[in-house]
């Protein structure tokens, strides 16, 4: 997918053109939060799992390079080939070698939110490498020729009823029908037969554990085993933030992920790669990506910790309300909020504003990361390298001079009162951002500082 010249207000005022679609995937969204709630409720020591996966990953970050290398050496005895790419290019450089050698042009591949992240699938159908997904969320989106929407639900802006339409397009089912479990099934019969043809298979990791040189990979669906069983080679993508110290470990951060992403006890599949089996290639690509940068940003390296449960986007009320894509990067919502700018400060310079600094992404994420405060402070960020618009930094600038000044401010309360009361048109037109999704309030009769003087004296 190309990257979009558009910014998230505009990309969101095209998903909110269809309101029955915008109220549908805010309930969906706010329906997995709640099942996420219920579940959560019944661990009582879950604020003791939090903090322990918090102070885990901490400890990680700050002792990241041994870790990394304490890694590479036991997969390397456990006989996985390790590679190290420096960004996107030389990842997506990395597989493509991979495929060359093996004489293959094409691969399946199962969920993973790096390769999303560094366009390895455009990168090899530019190159003649057909790659097929095989999460059923992916393959749809796939064939939409969309990127995901949502980390762990990568089609959850779609209905079933266009599925179905599209499983009519390319998988043959009949018109007009859009039962689940015919497309499920259609798909699945479509699915293992790319497994049984590729020589190749992709995962992603979602931990990688450094006492053991093994990876895990969790999955719902049982695609990434399938892939990666089946095949002569075995390819796994991995940001270097994946590392966990050892294996016990695993109990705490299995037990937060799926009841944060989905409001499952543990995903169905939670499946550990330590060796290739007898014949079999594996080769493990570790990515560093603008990961070392956000390492060494002391208020935005929390972000790192962030184990991709989408926890913070089922809760937030701006992605809820605006879709995936209207964020125009891999990782949409408050987490990819934090991420983006860090790869591209310029080019995602609007996405730290798209949020109302609730702080419902904090209260919910499994590892406690700060995500308001960090939103927050890019937005300081941003304006002080001089990459917010230049109309809302003069807004800014006119407001702060306001606030400062309680002349300046009662002045101003009086003449918007009295705005409002006689001449609302005003405000209340298509120029005024706010009122294009809100009404106004009714001008209150006096200020809070003429009711407190007023009761003051008669106290």
């Amino acid at each position: 997918m190309e990257q979009s010249n558009q910014q998230h207000a505009d990309l969101a005022r095209k998903f909110n053109g269809n309101e029955s679609r915008v109220n549908w995937h805010d309930e969906t969204l706010w329906w997995i939060r709640q099942k996420r709630d219920k579940i959560v409720w019944q661990v009582p020591e879950w604020e003791a799992l939090r903090e322990a996966a918090s102070q885990i990953k901490h400890h990680v970050l700050g002792n990241l390079a041994d870790y990394l290398e304490e890694f590479e050496r036991n997969a390397q005895q456990n006989g996985v080939t390790v590679h190290w790419a420096a960004d996107a290019a030389e990842h997506n450089r990395i597989v493509h070698s991979l495929l060359q050698q093996q004489g293959v042009t094409r691969m399946v591949k199962s969920k993973s939110m790096l390769t999303e992240e560094c366009h390895l699938n455009e990168y090899l159908a530019e190159h003649g490498v057909e790659v097929i997904d095989s999460d059923l969320g992916e393959r749809i989106v796939q064939l939409l020729k969309e990127p995901p929407s949502h980390i762990v639900l990568p089609c959850i802006h779609i209905k079933k009823e266009e599925i179905g339409e599209l499983f009519h397009k390319y998988l043959g089912t009949p018109e007009g029908n859009a039962d689940p479990q015919l497309l499920t099934h259609a798909a699945r019969l479509h699915v293992r037969e790319v497994f049984m043809s590729r020589k190749v298979a992709l995962t992603g990791v979602n931990f990688a554990v450094a006492e053991t040189g093994e990876f895990v990979v969790c999955t719902n669906e049982g695609n990434a085993d399938m892939g990666a069983h089946l095949a002569d080679v075995h390819i796994a993508s991995m940001g270097i933030e994946k590392i966990i110290p050892r294996r016990e470990h695993l109990g705490v951060f299995l037990r937060l992920l799926t009841r944060s992403a989905t409001g499952q006890p543990v995903t169905t599949y939670s499946s550990h790669f330590a060796k290739p089996r007898p014949g079999q290639q594996m080769h493990l690509v570790i990515v560093d990506n603008g990961r070392t940068v956000q390492l060494g940003r002391e208020q935005f390296r929390n972000s790192l910790k962030c184990i991709r449960c989408a926890a913070c986007m089922n809760t937030c009320p701006v992605y809820r309300r605006s879709g995936g894509h209207s964020y125009h990067t891999a990782i949409a919502g408050p987490i990819g909020s934090i991420l983006a700018p860090n790869l591209d400060m310029k080019q995602y310079a609007d996405l730290p504003f798209a949020s109302t600094l609730c702080g419902s992404c904090s209260n919910v994420c499994p590892v406690k990361i700060d995500i308001h405060n960090q939103l927050y402070q890019w937005r300081q960020v941003i304006t002080q390298n001089g990459h917010s618009p230049a109309a809302k930094t003069a807004a800014m600038k006119v407001m702060a001079t306001t606030l400062s000044q309680p002349k300046v401010y009662t002045l101003a309360g009086k003449a918007g009162r009295w705005v409002l009361r006689n001449m609302p048109w005003l405000v209340n037109n298509r120029l005024n951002p706010w009122y294009k999704q809100r009404n106004m309030p009714e001008a209150p009769k006096q200020s809070f500082r003429e009711w407190y003087a007023q009761n003051k004296k008669q106290g």
